[in-house]
């Protein structure tokens, strides 16, 4: 079925569900199966890869793999594949995702994840190696500006990013819905996509300096180096203790609290404090 027989589906009367917590996204990642979309109030789609996201890392993932430094930090890690993998490239990761059943799928598969946003208080707050936001997670909360500058803050100084951009040089802000082929579909949240020479000049107004970009199979990335000096938090210059940054309005999964303090049971011992906590904040 192609994308244009699905731009019209005939949509159910059930209530909107929240945002990848309970909407369409759960139920396909329980599966490993799509069709899903991500859908513009115009009816523009722009399909989900789940399919990918659920298989093994594929060649784009392995180039991205073999960049990062540890400990990792996967924001928005979904089923979990590259969290899964990266011990076998001996680094010790983290992933974290509002959605239940990411978080779920992705310890199923033996990796360690956290239900939060990341916007919420993380362990190992501005001494993660590297942070990766890929399969579009540059878009989360709908203000890269935001996001990036609250990346800044997990990253340790020297730290890196390794982003995927959009295939164009586009620089877009959405309010969209997950939805399926059936027409189910969770509530509107914002959104945004960039593309390489926007996700660079965002950086570089966050507190990251590009350091390389790569494409492999069609898929494009970055990477941002995150500049020397304190980490920043609400604004550059202000330190890691000032705590997490406020999300944008909308952000799916902020605030509910997650696990709580025990989830913190799954942090790589790399990243914990000499006493066994998991610094800074409640972990500590």
């Amino acid at each position: 079925m192609s994308s244009a027989e699905l731009a019209e589906p005939t949509e159910l009367r059930d209530e909107p569900a929240e945002p990848w917590v309970d909407d369409p996204y759960g139920r396909a990642l329980r599966t490993g199966r799509g069709p899903l979309f991500l859908r513009r109030s115009d009816g523009w789609l722009l399909p989900l890869d789940v399919e990918r996201w659920c298989a093994e890392p594929d060649a784009a993932d392995t180039a991205l793999l073999d960049r990062c430094r540890g400990p990792v930090l996967d924001i928005g890690c979904g089923p979990g594949r590259l969290v899964v993998a990266l011990p076998r490239h001996g680094l010790s990761a983290l992933g974290v995702d509002v959605s239940p059943a990411a978080v779920a799928r992705t310890r199923d598969a033996g990796g360690p994840a956290l239900r939060r946003s990341v916007f919420d208080r993380l362990p190992a707050e501005g001494r993660w190696g590297t942070a990766l936001l890929v399969d579009g997670n540059i878009g989360i909360g709908g203000d890269p500006h935001a996001l990036l500058t609250r990346v800044r803050a997990l990253v340790a100084p020297g730290g890196r990013l390794l982003a995927e951009a959009a295939a164009h040089d586009v620089d877009e802000r959405l309010t969209v819905r997950v939805q399926d082929a059936r027409g189910r579909h969770g509530r509107e949240f914002p959104w945004a996509r960039l593309g390489p020479a926007a996700l660079v000049r965002t950086g570089a107004v966050t507190g990251w300096t590009p350091a390389d970009q790569w494409t492999v199979d069609g898929r494009t990335f970055i990477e941002l180096q995150a500049d020397a000096g304190s980490s920043w938090s609400v604004a550059p210059g202000e330190g890691a203790a000032a705590g997490p940054q406020e999300p944008p309005q909308g952000v799916p999964g902020h605030g509910e609290g997650g696990d709580g303090a025990e989830g913190d049971q799954q942090v790589p011992s790399v990243v914990q404090g000499q006493d066994g906590g998991v610094g800074p904040g409640p972990w500590a």
